[in-house]
């Protein structure tokens, strides 16, 4: 430094090469802790992003949608052993169960299970389990899928002249059976009480459906309660992957006008009882 830049307070600098290297490194270092901070920060909410996927999984599948896995050959061919289904948990909140709707039903203290599944050995297999069945990864014990044939008031009988299920008097053109089956291998008639229905298989000679369970307390109806939900689409293989829409059998105006003359049977059979009385005292009153 010159006497002259002493006299005016010069301060003395780095060369600007200097500078630059300096700040180029200390760039380089925070930017090497950013990386740091953000690889770390990754696997410390990692657990946390698992444990919420879960537990929305698991609220989405307790009231909304649940994949259930088919492990029998009790609905083929409309569903094959190891096919996986999504099931509707809310649409029996906004409509009634109708004729022809596949359904999963719990069938806890009731019906055996087709399929034997072995207790888990311990614990930890149990829990495996528990998180399996609960994605539709595995079946559950004591879960069952058939279709609705007869709903509260229906009369299910088979057989016709021509070997079709009737309901109400009304023959089911059942074309989504099992090939080579036929509509059933028994003979049965049953009512179907109110807050029960009347299930069976689409493979009907395997299928220990409603027909199988005659003896038991509701004649081999389920209680609706016990209904799970509505299969609505088949999800796994994705080859398979299609809707499982009711058959037009069940949409027969025949049918229908059946259900509403049944429903209305009750209020016909007052008005039935009641004119006679009417008539019989208007001729008394006629008499005075």
């Amino acid at each position: 430094m010159t006497s002259e830049d002493r006299e005016y307070g010069a301060v003395s600098r780095r060369p600007v090469e200097d500078e630059v290297d300096v700040v180029a490194e200390d760039t380089q270092k925070t930017a090497d802790d950013g990386k740091g901070k953000k690889k770390g920060s990754f696997w410390k909410e990692l657990p946390v992003l698992v444990v919420v996927a879960l537990v929305l999984a698991l609220i989405i599948k307790t009231f909304v949608i649940q994949a259930f896995y088919i492990p029998s050959e009790s609905m083929e061919n409309t569903l094959l052993t190891n096919d996986r289904v999504l099931v509707n948990k809310l649409v029996y909140r906004v409509r009634d169960i109708e004729r022809g709707d596949v359904v999963v039903f719990s069938g806890v203290d009731s019906w055996d299970p087709e399929v034997p599944i072995e207790e888990p050995s311990n614990p930890v297999a149990g829990f495996f389990r528990w998180v399996g069945t609960a994605f539709g990864v595995v079946p559950g014990e004591k879960d069952y899928i058939k279709r609705v044939i007869g709903v509260a008031g229906d009369t299910v009988k088979c057989c016709d002249a021509q070997g079709r299920v009737t309901v109400n008097g009304v023959p089911l053109d059942e074309g989504y059976l099992y090939p080579g089956d036929v509509p059933s291998q028994s003979f049965f008639e049953a009512k179907v009480e109110e807050g029960r229905l009347w299930v069976m298989g689409d493979h009907r000679l395997v299928s220990l459906d409603s027909r199988s369970h005659l003896g038991d307390p509701g004649g081999g109806t389920i209680p609706v309660d016990k209904v799970i939900g509505r299969a609505f689409v088949i999800v796994w293989p994705f080859s398979r992957a299609t809707t499982l829409p009711i058959p037009d059998t069940f949409g027969q105006p025949a049918l229908k006008a059946a259900a509403a003359l049944g429903g209305a049977t009750p209020l016909l059979a007052g008005f039935t009882g009641a004119v006679p009385l009417v008539l019989w005292r208007r001729r008394r009153l006629s008499r005075r």
